[in-house]
């Protein structure tokens, strides 16, 4: 069955854009990105912004907007059993030329883990003025890597 994501989570003076690859089951049944309570994406945005961590999802994008930072996932529709980017097969990506050409400050694109670096090279041509990073992936699949060293990568986005 064909799964979708969501919206961008942006304004247009966004500078800088977080990639996901594709809601996992439990942020697609909540509807709300890194809905999964073992994925750290929120503790680390919170911790890396020195804010308050919130668990209200409103509070959550909010945060995001106020630091110039829109979120989207590479994908805008494939199939998938279960949540593990590893299962995903006939993936649709989302229009990143109309996004770019509606959010023309951002500079820095990073992806959140490896396959949506993957799947953005491979479906995604953009000019070589974005600075591209893949950071390490916020899952609880990717279990190997403490969230110490997580954060530590992350710092990157705060300009």
């Amino acid at each position: 069955m064909l799964k979708y994501s969501f919206s961008p989570i942006s304004h247009p003076n966004a500078t800088v854009l977080i990639l996901g690859t594709m809601p996992g089951a439990q942020s697609l049944a909540l509807q709300q990105y890194y809905g999964h309570p073992r994925n750290a994406f929120w503790k680390i945005i919170f911790s890396v912004l020195e804010t308050p961590f919130a668990t209200d999802y409103e509070q959550r994008k909010s945060i995001l907007l106020e630091n110039r930072i829109a979120l989207w996932d590479v994908l805008e529709a494939c199939v998938r059993e279960g949540s593990l980017d590893s299962a995903i097969e006939q993936e649709v990506p989302n229009d990143f030329d109309s996004f770019l050409k509606a959010h023309l400050n951002i500079k820095h694109i990073y992806f959140n883990g490896q396959k949506a670096a993957n799947f953005f090279k491979q479906h995604i041509a953009v000019s070589d003025s974005y600075h591209q990073a893949t950071l390490p992936s916020t899952s609880p699949a990717n279990a190997g890597m403490s969230f110490e060293k997580k954060l530590l990568e992350w710092e990157i986005i705060r300009l």
